[in-house]
């Protein structure tokens, strides 16, 4: 081997990494260190901020009196979850935050260290009335992984577990009778294990966390783990999903 060979051996050898992580894109998350951490700015650190995040307008009252209703759901990363209700008929909004933990205030990088106790969620305020509560919940557990227990592919820790944060005594009921039907069907090869509790206290996310792929749609997990998952999503749920997403005019 020549020294004048060697850049080309270096430049080949890149391209088959570079392709062999692209392929795989779409079963590995970014780790802690390749997702955007916020800025001193963007995290909230005293009891003024924790009162501005829970009477925000994008953290709405369990019940509305608009004839809404807001349900709590973790499955993993809320960049993919927010994408995918954000598209359903009936949905108001999809934000994405915090929930299930001890600790005031949470910022993103303190809960992907996993000592908060939090989950990433989305809340979702949605009008029964368009779209029943069990559409919800069937959207929810065919859209991730409920049988494998703090975690959801290669993103690992509390903070990705599988969770329904209730806001009444209703959804509770639906939800626990359809996890035992899920259960019962055999649907998933093993148990789920998502976790049915009541909803205490929800945070929002950092501002750039919100409406993550519609604004960063060439970022590269957007790419190659979102996008796939997504378009599988609209062919799964195509009557369920809003005039602009289906492609209907």
């Amino acid at each position: 081997m020549t020294f004048s060979q060697l850049p080309l051996l270096v430049l080949f050898g890149l391209s088959l990494t570079a392709l062999f992580t692209l392929m795989s894109g779409c079963e590995k998350s970014l780790s802690q260190e390749d997702r955007p951490v916020a800025t001193a700015d963007e995290q909230p650190n005293s009891q003024t901020a924790l009162v501005e995040q829970t009477e925000s307008p994008a953290a709405p009252a369990a019940q509305t009196d608009t004839g809404l209703e807001v349900i709590t759901l973790g499955s993993g990363c809320f960049w993919c979850t927010e994408a995918f209700f954000r598209e359903l008929k009936g949905v108001k909004s999809a934000i994405s935050g915090y929930s299930g933990g001890a600790v005031p205030n949470p910022t993103y990088k303190a809960v992907c260290n996993g000592t908060t106790g939090h989950a990433e969620v989305i809340q979702v305020t949605f009008d029964p009335k368009v779209i029943p509560f069990t559409d919800i919940l069937k959207a929810f557990w065919e859209t991730h992984d409920p049988t494998t227990l703090n975690r959801q592919g290669a993103d690992v820790g509390t903070q990705y577990r599988s969770a329904i944060f209730y806001h009444n005594e209703k959804q509770k009921a639906e939800a626990t009778a359809y996890k035992k039907q899920l259960d019962a069907s055999k649907q998933f090869k093993s148990p789920i294990v998502t976790e049915i509790t009541a909803f205490e206290k929800f945070y929002p996310a950092e501002d750039y966390h919100q409406d993550y792929f519609k604004l960063n749609p060439d970022q590269q997990y957007c790419r190659y783990v979102i996008r796939p998952k997504l378009e599988k999503f609209r062919t799964k749920f195509a009557d369920k999903l809003k005039k602009e997403e289906s492609g209907e005019k």
